[in-house]
């Protein structure tokens, strides 16, 4: 991989939808030299796989929160399937640091995400703790 390539993977990120010929032009290479290098990424696994940004509230969900949970060691591996399939769950992280797993959660509003941190999580058996963390603002 190299300079090429990274340009055209920050292109991507920019916008996953840009045509290779809006690409060539910014980079100033050609549209077929663009597919090429994208269709390389693909094949080495660098670029896994296209995706959107969805606005949460404009789906009404006005909370998002990102959850830090410790678990039991014999209850971890079917505490992350479990809440991966959960409803508004939209990612399942494995960590170290602060909380083996986080999560991040979308919710109605603070009762809704009341309600799924004491009525869903919490009655997870092996879940020894629960931190939940409202995102105030995604700058990122």
């Amino acid at each position: 991989m190299d300079e090429k390539d990274l340009k055209i993977l920050r292109e991507l990120e920019a916008n996953a939808r840009a045509s290779f010929i809006e690409i060539g032009k910014k980079l100033k290479m050609s549209e077929s030299a663009v597919r090429k290098r994208v269709r390389k990424l693909e094949r080495d696994g660098v670029i896994e796989r296209y995706t959107i940004i969805v606005n949460p509230a404009k789906l009404g969900y006005n909370t998002v929160s990102i959850i830090g949970l410790d678990v039991a060691p014999e209850k971890y591996l079917e505490t992350i399937d479990r809440l991966a399939g959960m409803d508004g769950v939209k990612s399942v992280i494995v960590s170290t640091g602060d909380h083996m797993i986080m999560a991040e959660v979308w919710s109605k509003d603070a009762k809704d995400l009341s309600d799924f941190v004491l009525k869903k999580i919490g009655q997870l058996e092996g879940v020894s703790r629960v931190c939940p963390a409202i995102i105030l603002e995604r700058r990122k």
